[in-house]
């Protein structure tokens, strides 16, 4: 044994061997469909077996929910794959859809290279085929002594650390057991922290004595110091080679933890059909990041939105998006199969009509409708009142304008906050304003973006809260000396231009235009919001414009009216003639003759609002399409008034996947039944929306009684609304990943964001599975060095020999 831990000179890590590279061996590559997997062989020796457990961990490729294609026996018998095996065979057969065959796990780790015994190849690299010869499997299994069987005890054995070389080798006390344990639930309990708040983990200088060793270690000191108990066994009183605070360890914890969240969203979805959302952005170091979010319906009937994972990649075509997507869902054994809707914004390579990512999804999967974002539709509504109204662009850009000159410096920002409290403590002192808890707090003004749902109105609020701050402050740039000439010139042109009638009239028109819709916006993305509702909420957003177009003229130029006479404004008497501008010099061109109330009534008030509905019906064209209009037979408000057996009978037809032509005759007769008890049952009076109606039906347990009713019930609810959850995963990528840690390699940010979106679901997720995890995915150098009681650097030598041990053994050489 002695000629197994002789010291040896060190090798360069860097070696090819075949089509294999080890030192840099990316062990989250290795291909999941056993008929993409090249021989176990072509593995160097030295990470053969963390390539087997990697793949013990991992399980068989067991696929769900997946639509197993046909192939033909003799003349006209067709036979196809039965999943049922699974259940019988579990722990060792699996299916590759990439080669429509099924293969052995077992066999495939371990069979030796004698004979043809249990089947030969056909387990291993050639695929079974023969669907309809199920002794064949049993067969292959054999007697006790089979080639099969000795392959699953060496599989057995390769898991069990229990049984492993090194826990031979050095057995430790219980002692020891208890600290690492204590040791690892604290390093645990501070990531636990880190990750849920989204800060940093490393520090600049993480050495002995440093001031500032970063987050993860200054958390760690602080729990020592109030727990005897784990000062005991961390940091300087941990043996050196088992402290578990490198960065290393760290990943590998994270990815434990991200991993054991993820299991709980996927044991969660089941067999479930789900709606999937996607959008791409790029991070703080350039790279393009494609973020998953799935949407479902759980056990309890709830509506869930869940982050999966985001992908980097390379292009933003949609055949790129779709590669990410699909190696997403093979890594979590998920089916394109199961997909019942499709959610992205406007972007070409999304809902390109023969191309676009929506297309791609379609073609392998006619039943993924897509529904454009509703919340981005509503925001191309405002931006296109905004800028095809000449006078309407005219005046956001004066606000861009008055937002820039007014905030370009923490001078200008600073006077401006402290004019608007002056103006707070006036009012306060006349009984203007009133205070209390959260009122009147500290302020500025907001800027506009096209592509931030929301700020147009916000932009406009802050302007209006502040507008006398904003007179002051434009007044002082003006007549300051130390002022540059252009800067007072364009100051005053400013004071001139929100110091005129028209700038308060579209001022208030926009905001109550934009008022309405903000109101929608807000609605739309909420995470759990659900089609009809959504729907609903666009007619009632139209019913408030054509109201306020029908009534509202004479309450709202008081209010314009008022506001000038606040700030000093000259109103304009509405029976006076309207006075054009034209360039200086030029007249108009045959001028119709209109008085103020026609121009400021007829152009402006009634022309916005228009232009407003118009926009509203082009952009949401798709809430009158035939799918959404079935879907909304659905609704349980008023009694179920809006119930149409016909149309549900129709909306059925849209999925052929999901209900055969003998499930058509049956939810026929259940659908009368479904509405008779519906309407008679008190339990289900009041209801406000698909979300709650599922709910009832499953506390109720009438999803059993009305199965068809309730699976039609989910696929409305799974239809994606907003992309609302996707763009709240890039606003948590610019926390996690910032300017300071524009570094993060993309496993890491993916583990770090999982954990940071859902923790709720990381709340439930218990220190005893992260320890499991954790120690399945340790490396065996790693786990050596746990048990080993010397230098590490006798533990990589002799680490490096029994790799030598075991790599001779399994070639069934003699030691």
């Amino acid at each position: 044994m002695h000629r197994f831990f002789k010291r040896k000179t060190p090798e360069p890590e860097e070696q090819n061997i075949g089509d294999v590279t080890v030192g840099e061996f990316d062990f989250s590559q290795l291909p999941a469909d056993p008929g993409l997997r090249i021989p176990i062989c072509s593995y160097n020796a030295n990470i053969r077996d963390q390539v087997r457990r990697r793949y013990l961990q991992k399980g068989p490729c067991q696929p769900s929910g997946y639509e197993f294609p046909k192939r033909k026996f003799g003349v006209s018998q067709f036979r196809r794959f039965n999943p049922s095996w699974f259940k019988e065979f579990g722990d060792w057969l699996e299916y590759s859809i990439e080669k429509d065959a099924a293969y052995c796990l077992y066999c495939y780790l371990f069979k030796t290279t004698k004979g043809k015994q249990a089947g030969g190849e056909t387990f291993v690299s050639e695929g079974f085929t023969n669907w309809k010869g199920k002794d064949r499997l049993y067969i292959h299994v054999g007697q006790h002594d089979s080639e099969h069987h000795k392959a699953r005890m060496n599989c057995e054995a390769l898991i069990n650390q229990d049984e492993h070389i090194q826990s031979i080798l050095h057995k430790q006390s219980k002692q020891m057991r208890n600290d690492y344990r204590i040791r690892l639930n604290a390093s645990i309990d501070c990531i636990r922290v880190l990750l849920r708040q989204g800060n940093s983990f490393r520090g600049h200088d993480e050495t002995e004595g440093s001031l500032n060793p970063g987050n993860f270690l200054i958390l760690l000191e602080f729990l020592g110091a109030h727990n005897k108990e784990i000062n005991d066994v961390i940091l300087k009183n941990a043996p050196k080679n088992c402290k578990l605070t490198s960065s290393d360890i760290q990943k590998d914890i994270v990815r434990a933890c991200a991993i054991e969240t993820i299991n709980v969203i996927i044991k969660d979805i089941g067999n479930s059909l789900f709606s999937i959302l996607v959008d791409e952005s790029r991070d703080v170091s350039m790279k393009e990041q494609m973020s998953v979010v799935l949407r479902y319906v759980d056990s309890s009937g709830h509506v869930n939105e869940r982050f999966i994972g985001i992908e980097h990649v390379t292009s933003t075509t949609a055949l790129s998006l779709k590669a990410a997507i699909d190696k997403m869902f093979s890594k979590y054994n998920l089916s394109i199969a199961n997909v019942r809707g499709q959610g992205f914004d406007g972007a070409s390579n999304m809902q390109g009509k023969f191309n676009g990512l929506k297309a791609l999804i379609l073609k392998e999967n006619p039943c993924a409708f897509y529904i454009h974002c509703f919340a981005h539709q509503l925001q191309l509504a405002l931006i296109a009142v905004a800028k095809k109204n000449l006078l309407i662009s005219n005046f956001f850009r004066i606000v861009g304008d008055v937002v820039n000159v007014v905030g370009s410096s923490c001078k200008r920002s600073d006077l401006l906050k402290e004019k608007h409290s002056d103006f707070i403590v006036e009012a306060l002192e006349s009984g203007e304003i009133s205070s209390g808890r959260g009122l009147n707090q500290e302020t500025t003004l907001q800027r506009a973006g096209d592509t931030r749902w929301g700020s147009h109105y916000n932009s406009l609020i802050s302007l209006i809260s502040m507008f006398s701050a904003v007179i002051d402050v434009l007044e002082v740039i003006s007549e300051d000396d130390s002022s540059s000439p252009d800067q007072k010139t364009e100051a005053f042109n400013l004071l001139e231009s929100i110091l005129s009638f028209d700038f308060a009239f579209n001022l208030h028109l926009m905001k109550h235009v934009l008022g309405i819709s903000s109101e929608l916006s807000t609605a739309l993305q909420k995470k759990y919001q659900d089609i009809v509702n959504a729907m609903d909420l666009v007619q009632v957003c139209k019913h408030r414009l054509q109201n306020m177009r029908e009534d509202g003229w004479d309450s709202f130029l008081e209010k314009v009216h008022y506001f000038c006479q606040q700030h000093y404004i000259d109103c304009l008497k509405m029976d006076d003639m309207f006075t054009r501008w034209a360039p200086r010099g030029r007249p108009h061109r045959n001028p119709p003759e209109v008085t103020n109330l026609h121009h400021y009534r007829v152009d402006l008030f009634y022309g916005v609002i228009d232009m407003q509905l118009q926009e509203l019906n082009d952009r949401f064209s798709e809430a009158s399409t035939e799918l959404l209009l079935c879907v909304a037979c659905l609704c349980p408000q008023n009694s179920f008034l809006a119930f149409d057996k016909k149309k549900l009978l129709q909306l059925a037809e849209f999925y052929p996947q999901d209900f055969s032509r003998f499930d058509l005759l049956v939810l026929d007769d259940q659908l009368e039944t479904y509405i008779c008890d519906m309407r008679s049952n008190k339990t289900f009076q009041g209801l406000k929306g698909l979300g709650d109606l599922s709910e009832k039906l499953v506390m109720s347990k009438k999803n059993m009684v009305y199965p068809l009713v309730f699976k039609l019930l989910t696929l409305a609810l799974i239809l994606p609304v907003a992309t609302a959850t996707v763009e709240r995963v890039f606003s948590a990528m610019r926390i996690v990943k910032d300017r300071l840690r524009n570094r993060m390699s993309d496993d890491w940010m993916n583990d770090s964001l999982i954990v940071y979106v859902e923790k709720d679901i990381f709340l439930k997720v218990d220190n005893e599975a992260i320890i499991q995890k954790f120690q399945n995915m340790k490396t065996r150098k790693e786990q050596f060095y746990f048990y080993a009681d010397f230098n590490v650097d006798d533990a990589v030598l002799i680490f490096e020999n029994y790799e030598e041990v075991l790599s001779a053994s399994h070639s069934q050489e003699s030691i």
